[in-house]
């Protein structure tokens, strides 16, 4: 992508299209028991991904469960301070999220990762619900179950920029597409989604 383009339009198809292609290695190297999307840029990838992995891995039971997180975006009750810096738990998967996770290959959707804070803060947090869950078995089984869950990141963009937190090192981590430090504009953003497309066709236009 040319430096000069500040902005990216991203489309419903193009997103599509990303996950269709990223889905056969994830089904194969992970093969998700749930898919945990965070919203709302989450959402929609989620749903197409859960399609793909349905047909690949034929599990038709495949959940998807949401979280809330908000970081860039103004929440009733922060500060103008918070905004960017700090990530705020909007909606959780309930106060027993870890049976939820427990034993289970769990795949964290995103739209994109930006300065990683959010997918740290996600991956962080639903750890230690399965900590706080695996608190109440058996002694004898802790160490199996933990063993048998696993979590994994996949993002529709990764931005080839420094970040600003880690994921713990072997987390799986699966991308749509790499991309240059560009402001993305997604299609569920648009109010007049022709309009936006039209400007997506003349973004690749001018790369070409």
């Amino acid at each position: 992508m040319a430096d000069e383009v500040q902005h990216w339009r991203v489309t419903y198809n193009d997103i599509h299209n990303l996950i269709r292609k990223a889905t056969p290695s994830i089904g194969a190297e992970f093969n998700p028991d749930l898919l945990v999307a965070i919203g709302g840029g989450g959402f929609f990838p989620a749903r197409v991904m859960r399609t793909f992995l349905r047909e690949q891995t034929d599990k038709k039971a495949l959940q998807i469960q949401a979280i809330g997180l908000s970081l860039y975006e103004p929440v009733e009750g922060t500060s103008a301070e918070q905004i960017g810096n700090e990530v705020i738990r909007t909606q959780w998967l309930g106060p027993d999220s870890g049976k939820l996770l427990v034993g289970k290959h769990n795949l964290i959707v995103d739209e994109v990762d930006d300065t990683r804070k959010t997918l740290h803060y996600a991956l962080s947090e639903l750890k230690k619900d399965v900590e706080v869950e695996l608190a109440k078995r058996p002694e004898s089984e802790r160490e199996a179950l933990r063993a048998a869950t696993k979590f994994g990141v996949f993002v529709v963009h990764n931005k080839k920029k420094p970040k600003l937190a880690e994921l713990p090192e072997g987390t799986p981590y699966y991308t749509g597409e790499e991309v240059d430090d560009l402001w993305l504009d997604y299609p569920w953003e648009a109010t007049d989604i022709e309009g936006h497309d039209k400007l997506a066709a003349q973004d690749r236009a001018s790369l070409s």
